[in-house]
Protein backbone atom coordinates (compact mmCIF):
# COMPACT_ATOMS: atom_id res chain seq x y z
CA UNK A 1 0.00 0.00 0.00
CA UNK A 2 3.06 2.55 0.63
CA UNK A 3 3.98 2.27 -2.96
CA UNK A 4 0.03 3.03 -3.50
CA UNK A 5 0.43 6.53 -1.54
CA UNK A 6 3.41 7.76 -4.01
CA UNK A 7 5.59 8.09 -1.29
CA UNK A 8 7.79 4.86 -2.48
CA UNK A 9 9.21 5.40 -6.27
CA UNK A 10 10.00 1.35 -6.97
CA UNK A 11 12.46 0.22 -8.98
CA UNK A 12 11.44 1.69 -12.31
CA UNK A 13 12.98 4.82 -11.83
CA UNK A 14 16.35 3.35 -10.88
CA UNK A 15 17.91 2.45 -14.06
CA UNK A 16 16.54 5.79 -15.42
CA UNK A 17 18.31 8.12 -12.90
CA UNK A 18 21.54 5.30 -13.37
CA UNK A 19 21.71 5.67 -16.94
CA UNK A 20 21.69 9.57 -16.88
CA UNK A 21 24.48 9.78 -13.97
CA UNK A 22 26.95 7.49 -16.13
CA UNK A 23 25.75 10.10 -19.25
CA UNK A 24 26.49 12.74 -17.26
CA UNK A 25 29.91 11.57 -15.57
CA UNK A 26 30.56 10.57 -19.15
CA UNK A 27 30.28 14.08 -20.89
CA UNK A 28 32.35 15.74 -17.75
CA UNK A 29 35.04 12.83 -18.20
CA UNK A 30 35.15 13.03 -22.13
CA UNK A 31 35.19 16.95 -22.17
CA UNK A 32 37.95 16.82 -19.66
CA UNK A 33 40.19 14.51 -20.65
CA UNK A 34 39.48 14.29 -24.07
CA UNK A 35 38.87 10.29 -25.77
CA UNK A 36 41.41 8.05 -25.17
CA UNK A 37 42.25 8.58 -21.66
CA UNK A 38 38.80 8.19 -20.37
CA UNK A 39 37.72 4.30 -19.75
CA UNK A 40 34.22 2.58 -18.89
CA UNK A 41 35.53 1.92 -15.42
CA UNK A 42 36.88 5.67 -14.93
CA UNK A 43 33.31 6.89 -15.93
CA UNK A 44 31.67 4.15 -13.78
CA UNK A 45 33.94 5.53 -10.85
CA UNK A 46 32.86 9.03 -11.44
CA UNK A 47 28.97 7.90 -11.44
CA UNK A 48 29.40 5.58 -8.44
CA UNK A 49 28.22 2.27 -10.12
CA UNK A 50 29.47 -0.61 -10.55
CA UNK A 51 32.06 -1.15 -14.44
CA UNK A 52 29.25 -4.13 -15.23
CA UNK A 53 26.27 -1.59 -14.94
CA UNK A 54 28.08 1.15 -17.29
CA UNK A 55 28.66 -2.08 -19.79
CA UNK A 56 24.83 -3.27 -19.44
CA UNK A 57 23.15 0.01 -20.09
CA UNK A 58 25.75 0.90 -23.38
CA UNK A 59 27.90 -2.31 -24.01
CA UNK A 60 31.01 -0.05 -24.58
CA UNK A 61 32.91 2.86 -24.37
CA UNK A 62 32.32 4.13 -28.21
CA UNK A 63 28.23 3.75 -27.94
CA UNK A 64 28.83 5.46 -24.25
CA UNK A 65 30.09 8.07 -26.05
CA UNK A 66 27.95 7.80 -28.94
CA UNK A 67 24.79 8.49 -26.15
CA UNK A 68 26.98 10.75 -24.02
CA UNK A 69 26.89 12.90 -27.52
CA UNK A 70 23.81 12.30 -28.75
CA UNK A 71 25.15 11.28 -31.86
CA UNK A 72 22.77 9.60 -34.29
CA UNK A 73 25.07 6.49 -35.52
CA UNK A 74 27.51 4.34 -34.13
CA UNK A 75 30.67 4.78 -35.45
CA UNK A 76 31.32 0.81 -35.65
CA UNK A 77 28.20 0.58 -38.23
CA UNK A 78 29.47 3.55 -40.31
CA UNK A 79 32.41 1.87 -40.40
CA UNK A 80 30.96 -1.38 -41.84
CA UNK A 81 29.09 0.10 -44.41
CA UNK A 82 31.78 2.48 -45.78
CA UNK A 83 34.07 -1.20 -46.02
CA UNK A 84 31.27 -3.10 -47.14
CA UNK A 85 32.71 -2.31 -50.89
CA UNK A 86 36.47 -3.02 -50.04
CA UNK A 87 39.05 -0.58 -49.93
CA UNK A 88 38.90 0.42 -53.08
CA UNK A 89 36.44 3.37 -53.55
CA UNK A 90 36.25 3.74 -49.45
CA UNK A 91 37.02 7.49 -49.75
CA UNK A 92 34.28 8.64 -51.74
CA UNK A 93 31.79 6.03 -49.91
CA UNK A 94 33.11 7.68 -46.76
CA UNK A 95 32.91 11.20 -47.60
CA UNK A 96 29.64 10.31 -49.01
CA UNK A 97 28.44 9.02 -45.65
CA UNK A 98 29.87 11.38 -43.66
CA UNK A 99 28.02 14.33 -45.87
CA UNK A 100 24.51 12.17 -45.85
CA UNK A 101 24.86 12.83 -41.90
CA UNK A 102 25.84 16.44 -41.72
CA UNK A 103 23.36 17.31 -44.64
CA UNK A 104 20.91 16.70 -41.70
CA UNK A 105 21.31 19.19 -38.68
CA UNK A 106 18.81 18.20 -36.58
CA UNK A 107 19.91 14.97 -36.34
CA UNK A 108 23.60 16.21 -36.36
CA UNK A 109 23.60 18.61 -34.40
CA UNK A 110 25.64 17.30 -31.53
CA UNK A 111 28.87 16.27 -33.71
CA UNK A 112 28.70 20.00 -35.31
CA UNK A 113 28.91 21.18 -31.44
CA UNK A 114 31.65 19.22 -31.30
CA UNK A 115 33.56 20.69 -34.06
CA UNK A 116 32.47 24.30 -33.53
CA UNK A 117 33.90 23.66 -29.90
CA UNK A 118 36.96 22.64 -31.38
CA UNK A 119 37.67 25.62 -32.12
CA UNK A 120 37.90 27.25 -29.40
CA UNK A 121 38.66 24.60 -27.21
CA UNK A 122 41.83 22.19 -26.72
CA UNK A 123 40.00 19.66 -24.60
CA UNK A 124 37.27 19.70 -27.06
CA UNK A 125 39.50 19.47 -30.19
CA UNK A 126 41.26 16.49 -28.22
CA UNK A 127 38.17 14.98 -27.84
CA UNK A 128 37.20 14.89 -31.25
CA UNK A 129 40.51 14.74 -32.93
CA UNK A 130 40.89 11.26 -30.83
CA UNK A 131 37.29 10.30 -31.48
CA UNK A 132 37.36 10.39 -35.02
CA UNK A 133 40.82 9.31 -35.32
CA UNK A 134 40.53 5.83 -32.91
CA UNK A 135 36.79 4.99 -33.69
CA UNK A 136 36.13 5.92 -37.29
CA UNK A 137 39.32 6.85 -39.38
CA UNK A 138 41.51 4.92 -37.69
CA UNK A 139 39.03 1.70 -37.70
CA UNK A 140 38.75 2.24 -41.62
CA UNK A 141 42.62 2.49 -41.87
CA UNK A 142 43.04 -0.33 -40.18
CA UNK A 143 41.45 -2.67 -42.61
CA UNK A 144 42.26 -0.61 -45.80
CA UNK A 145 45.54 1.26 -45.26
CA UNK A 146 48.96 -1.00 -46.73
CA UNK A 147 50.96 1.01 -43.91
CA UNK A 148 51.01 3.75 -41.29
CA UNK A 149 47.49 3.49 -40.58
CA UNK A 150 47.76 6.26 -37.80
CA UNK A 151 49.63 9.02 -40.25
CA UNK A 152 46.56 8.26 -42.88
CA UNK A 153 44.04 8.17 -40.30
CA UNK A 154 45.20 11.58 -39.25
CA UNK A 155 45.46 13.13 -42.02
CA UNK A 156 41.73 11.68 -43.72
CA UNK A 157 40.51 13.39 -40.40
CA UNK A 158 42.21 16.83 -41.13
CA UNK A 159 40.94 17.22 -44.90
CA UNK A 160 37.09 15.92 -43.17
CA UNK A 161 37.01 18.08 -40.28
CA UNK A 162 38.06 21.09 -42.46
CA UNK A 163 34.82 20.45 -44.96
CA UNK A 164 32.80 20.04 -41.92
CA UNK A 165 34.31 23.71 -40.57
CA UNK A 166 34.05 25.24 -43.82
CA UNK A 167 30.43 23.62 -45.47
CA UNK A 168 28.38 23.73 -42.09
CA UNK A 169 30.29 26.59 -39.82
CA UNK A 170 31.76 29.55 -41.89
CA UNK A 171 29.66 27.99 -44.63
CA UNK A 172 32.26 29.42 -47.51
CA UNK A 173 29.08 29.81 -50.38
CA UNK A 174 31.57 27.66 -52.83
CA UNK A 175 31.27 24.55 -50.50
CA UNK A 176 27.65 25.20 -48.61
CA UNK A 177 25.98 25.29 -51.85
CA UNK A 178 27.92 22.70 -53.47
CA UNK A 179 25.95 19.59 -54.39
CA UNK A 180 26.98 16.56 -52.08
CA UNK A 181 27.94 14.52 -54.83
CA UNK A 182 29.81 17.63 -56.63
CA UNK A 183 31.88 17.38 -52.99
CA UNK A 184 31.91 13.21 -53.20
CA UNK A 185 33.27 13.45 -57.03
CA UNK A 186 36.10 16.70 -55.50
CA UNK A 187 37.13 15.40 -51.96
CA UNK A 188 36.52 11.29 -52.32
CA UNK A 189 40.08 10.89 -54.37
CA UNK A 190 41.72 12.99 -51.77
CA UNK A 191 40.20 10.44 -48.77
CA UNK A 192 41.42 7.83 -51.15
CA UNK A 193 44.92 8.55 -51.57
CA UNK A 194 45.56 9.22 -47.73
CA UNK A 195 43.96 6.11 -46.81
CA UNK A 196 45.25 4.16 -49.95
CA UNK A 197 47.82 5.36 -51.74
CA UNK A 198 51.37 6.91 -51.45
CA UNK A 199 51.83 9.19 -48.37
Amino acid sequence: MAAASGRRTGRRPGPTRTRGAILDAARTAFAARGYDAVSVRSVARDAGVDPALVHRFFGSKERLFVAAMKLPVAPSALVAAVLAGGAEGVGERLVRTLLTLWDRPESFAPFLALVRGAVDSEAAATMLREFLTREVLGRIAAVAAPNRPEFRASLAGSQLVGLAMARYIVRIAALADADREELVAAVGPTIQRYLTGKV
